[in-house]
């Protein structure tokens, strides 16, 4: 193992500032390409590889006879079968286009791709025998490392290609839990930002700020809309979607819904104007309560209105998930409507043995859902350019 993390260090001096291009499988890398095996594990002198404990095989469909086949070929018919397995790779934060091939020559795959553990940034990728295709996403790197987690029933990876793309309409997500990026070990706990991703093309590197538990308020008192101001550039989009947690009675997070509420959000508008970006409202989804007679119950009340009425204030587009989710939960009703919310038998997850009633949060169906009633808006609306980038 030493000798084959010595050769990828000499390998590394290949990367260049226009990008990485890795050579998956087994076999001697073509040149221009950093070999990808299943044998290279991360490590920090390397600075890519998979991750120690990854399930990684790999196979060349063209060298059964032990002879090495033509670089073009080679390519296409040597592959890595990432299982369960995450790639690493140490790079500069920001927006990175991720080119990958996946695909065999000898029977039908189906890989899923995720970015950093639980990010959807494209959907299921299925071939059949003797295609190879071609996958194209973007993604956004915080703290110095990519990681794409591999999976599927009978996953591939030929090539991958990541180049830095810092000029990649950016489209950011403030937030609470129900919109977040859950932990990949919270499975099927999801905010409907970690499923809006695989909605976009590679043209919209969609990248979610938001995080549990916060308000308008203590999202800005933690500095959080001061991070995405610096990153928001000219024509990028912020939504804004608030109301979970300000009525919270703490004082770190409650906020007056006609007063303060709409202060807060009127800054989250003006740093998105002040960078020439646009802001997006949003009301908060609805909560499943029902009444006796299964009628919903309204948990947000004033919140709601206060963001409609500031849409028209400002003169900012409003996406109304309150609107589009009562129709929703109503039209499933109090026991169906279970299904897209974290309401889970004892045993019937592992994460959660003694199961989980929880009337406020998502799992992955119904985050998938609320962010296809997001796309719905988009289109509503005509937001250019994004509506022109939707998959």
């Amino acid at each position: 193992m030493a000798a084959v993390q010595q050769d990828i260090a000499l390998e590394a001096e290949r990367q260049t500032p226009d990008g990485w291009k890795f050579d998956a499988g087994p076999g001697t890398s073509v040149e221009g390409y950093l070999p990808l095996t299943p044998e290279t594990v991360y490590t920090s002198e390397s600075g890519y590889g998979f991750r120690s404990g990854s399930e990684v095989y790999g196979r060349d469909r063209a060298t059964s006879d032990g002879q090495q086949s033509a670089p073009t070929q080679h390519l296409q018919a040597a592959f890595c079968i990432p299982l369960q397995a995450t790639f690493v790779l140490d790079v500069p934060d920001g927006c990175y286009l991720i080119r990958m091939q996946l695909g065999d020559w000898q029977t039908a795959t189906h890989t899923i791709i995720r970015a950093s553990g639980s990010k959807v940034v494209v959907p299921p990728i299925r071939t059949q025998s003797g295609q190879i295709q071609e996958v194209l996403c973007s993604v956004h790197v915080h703290g110095g490392r990519l990681e794409l987690n591999f999976s599927g029933q009978a996953p591939r990876l030929n090539t991958l290609d990541i180049t830095p793309a810092p000029h990649t309409l950016q489209l950011l997500l403030a937030g609470d839990s129900t919109v977040t990026d859950q932990p990949a070990d919270g499975y099927p706990y999801a905010g409907w930002g970690q499923l809006l991703p695989e909605r976009f093309k590679h043209d919209v590197c969609v990248d979610n700020h938001a995080i549990s538990g916060r308000s308008s308020k203590s999202f800005v008192d933690e500095g959080r809309l001061e991070t995405i101001r610096q990153q928001l550039r000219a024509g990028d989009y912020l939504f804004i979607p608030f109301g979970h947690n300000d009525a919270k009675t703490d004082a770190a997070r409650h906020t007056d819904p006609f007063t303060t509420y709409k202060q807060q959000l009127t800054e989250y508008i003006v740093t998105a104007r002040e960078k020439e970006a646009h802001p997006v409202l949003l009301t908060p989804i609805h909560r499943r309560y029902f009444t006796e007679d299964g009628q919903l119950e309204d948990t947000h009340g004033d919140y709601v209105l206060a963001v409609r009425e500031l849409a028209a204030e400002q003169q900012v587009p409003l996406i109304d998930l309150a609107a589009k989710t009562a129709m929703v939960w109503e039209q499933l009703g109090p026991e169906q409507s279970k299904a897209l919310f974290v309401w889970l038998y004892p045993g019937e997850y592992m994460n959660f043995p003694s199961g989980v009633q929880d009337n406020t949060h998502l799992q992955e169906q119904g985050a998938r859902q609320i962010a296809g009633l997001v796309i719905e808006g988009i289109r509503e609306l005509n937001l250019q350019p994004l509506v022109m980038y939707l998959r």
